[in-house]
């Protein structure tokens, strides 16, 4: 097996600093970590001890749905800022039908969830953290109903990295860490500060790095999971119905009693009927096509389609001759995204309930033309707001006068609420999830971005289940999203977003990264990276990118700033004053972008490509 590794070399990044770069130039350049190769499969993710689960599953027998499963189950357990509680998202290739399937895994609001119950706490949105952040978990049912439908492995195979990993294993430096910054908040919840503060009265009160870190009452739920599939395996169940069985007992069985209790207990409102009704969705992705390129996406219940939107108004502009990185180039991108934020923050929301979003017409190419029409080549419009994609869908907008204008909301910087929500390691613009990809030689294929249930999480009573977080999505006033305005039973407008690109009718690219807001605007200029200057994944994995605050944060307080803008400090001076003459105030910072990871598939050669982020702990193995 072939694993990533740092290696000293000269970047990319490195080169911006003496000048702009040709794509001949940046296609020739060596990276930290050295691209991933690989013939049969390809297995990469957030840790490296959940990249070894994956690549597990291939050994056993299995296919990417099975190694990206393991992958996932792995992360959930070592809180990779996500777990068990928390949702996932995927989209997978099915060589045998030559299907996309879009894995809707986002739990709902409960019942009691409403706007007038946030509204008589004095709540302006539903709060970040806390039992009364929680929707219900998605995780559980989104891994077995993918493995059952699409996997090859038993339930019992998958999950046995993630038990031995609850059982104990030696906890890394990012994790302990992180839980010794956030240890006041844990002790609020009884059952988190038992299973993450072991060292209670001690000056640090988190595990050590290294140690070895336990989790017993999880690992006694995921061994009931797998109960369940033995008994309905020796009652003469087949396989899919075996693992189906440990779905039920998870959200209808005792798994859910204990869960629901211990919810209600620390003062959350998620029911049994919740677990119960809840239900993964299979989907139809949305897709657009990208000079020839094309791209897939989830559903307007998460963000996804707010990147096929900035392609489809870029697709008018010719951004390789602008020149990679140039004040001319960070400038249109930045106007698409704008542009296409402030339509993800007013039209976005979950297609199971009404009013019904204007998807058709907001992925129109002639809606995304009459978009780029307004981009102002010389400065940047602090006051763009959602445009009006219903003509482009033969239908009248009832919203027309609705949608307000977002320098109308923050109209006065407030500069220590801009430090905290662009910190790279705790702002709300970077709240976690981790990133997921798999690929093998039959062909299947598989993106996902799990999350929610980061730190600092309620656990569930005594099933070792940190909950989601995602009720923080959602907005309490019509006025600010008629389409994402809370209701029980309702999905949040999240932020995951993975993402499949065809090139010429066949599998070309597999991309995802963890960051909230900032994700589609790294994945977007990744693509970009690889199809415009010619760069391999790990190449643009590492490239300088930046981050746009213009658009509503969609976490907490779902706070904007116009014109701020997070560069690279690689950017040339001249760059910077190019951008500042537009009207861009920029900060800067040696990471802006979230971990990137992606399998390219040379069809070609019949190989694999890998990429994987060189900060953090992002990992990749590969045979």
């Amino acid at each position: 097996m072939i694993h990533l590794k740092n290696t000293v070399s000269i970047t990319a990044a490195g080169l911006l600093s003496i000048g702009l770069l040709s794509a001949s130039t940046v296609a020739q350049e060596k990276t930290q970590k050295p691209p991933l190769h690989g013939s049969h499969w390809m297995a990469i993710t957030g840790k490296p001890l959940a990249a070894t689960a994956g690549a597990s599953m291939f050994e056993r027998g299995g296919n990417a749905v099975d190694a990206a499963c393991a992958m996932l189950a792995a992360t959930a357990t070592m809180w990779d800022t996500l777990s068990w509680g928390g949702e996932t998202q995927a989209l997978v290739y099915n060589p045998g039908t030559g299907r996309i399937i879009a894995i809707n895994g986002l739990g709902v609001a409960p019942t009691g969830a409403t706007v007038d119950f946030f509204r008589k706490k004095d709540f302006k949105y539903p709060p970040e953290e806390g039992a009364l952040a929680a929707v219900t978990p998605g995780t559980p049912g989104g891994l077995l109903m993918m493995l059952a439908e699409y996997g090859r492995l038993s339930l019992a195979q998958v999950l046995a990295p993630a038990i031995t990993l609850a059982d104990g294993y030696p906890i890394e430096a990012e994790t302990a860490d992180r839980i010794e910054a956030e240890k006041e908040k844990i002790k609020q919840w009884p059952y988190a500060k038992a299973v993450m503060l072991p060292h209670l009265g001690s000056a640090r009160e988190a595990p050590q790095a290294g140690e070895i870190f336990r989790q017993p009452e999880l690992a006694a739920t995921l061994r009931k999971l797998i109960e369940a599939e033995t008994k309905a395996l020796a009652a003469g169940k087949s396989r899919k119905e075996a693992i189906m069985a440990a779905y039920e007992r998870f959200y209808r069985g005792d798994i859910a009693d204990e869960f629901v209790r211990g919810v209600q207990e620390q003062g959350g409102l998620i029911t049994k009927n919740d677990l119960a009704n809840w239900r993964v969705e299979f989907e139809e992705p949305v897709q657009t096509n990208y000079r020839g390129i094309d791209v897939y996406k989830l559903d307007r219940w998460v963000q996804g389609p707010v990147m096929l939107q900035m392609l489809n108004i870029l697709e008018n502009f010719d951004l390789k001759s602008m020149g990679y990185n140039s004040a001319r180039y960070i400038h249109t991108i930045y106007q698409a995204m704008n542009l296409a934020f402030a339509d993800r923050d007013f039209y976005y929301g979950d297609p199971y309930f009404p009013p019904e979003e204007p998807i058709k017409g907001l992925l129109s190419k002639e809606y995304a033309k009459a978009r780029a029409a307004l981009v102002n080549a010389d400065a940047n419009d602090p006051a763009v707001g959602p445009g009006d994609p219903y003509p482009y869908q033969g239908e009248i907008n009832p919203w027309l006068k609705a949608p307000p204008p977002p320098a109308a909301v923050a109209n006065v910087f407030d500069a220590s609420s801009f430090a905290a929500a662009t910190d790279p390691d705790t702002g709300s613009f970077y709240r976690g999830t981790t990133s997921v990809v798999a690929a093998d030689k039959e062909g299947w294929i598989v993106s996902m971005t799990p999350s929610g249930g980061w730190l600092p999480a309620v656990i569930a009573g005594h099933t070792g289940i940190g909950m989601s977080q995602r009720m923080q999505a959602f907005v309490l006033d019509a006025a600010a999203n008629p389409f994402n305005l809370l209701e029980p039973g309702k999905r949040p407008r999240a932020t995951l977003t993975p993402s499949l690109a065809f090139k010429d009718g066949k599998p070309w690219m597999a991309f995802a990264v963890q960051g909230g807001d900032t994700q589609d605007q790294n994945l977007l200029q990744f693509f970009l990276d690889v199809v415009e200057f010619g760069m391999t994944p790990q190449q643009a994995a590492e490239a300088p990118h930046f981050n746009s605050w213009q658009l509503h944060d969609s976490f907490d307080q779902h706070e904007i700033f116009p014109g701020r803008i997070l560069l690279n400090n690689s950017i040339p001076d001249w760059v910077r004053r190019e951008l500042r003459a537009r009207g861009y105030k920029p900060e800067y910072g040696s990471r802006t972008s979230g971990p990137i990871n992606a399998i390219q598939l040379d069809q070609e050669h019949g190989t694999l490509w890998g990429g994987s982020s060189n900060h953090g702990e992002d990992y990749g193995i590969a045979w």
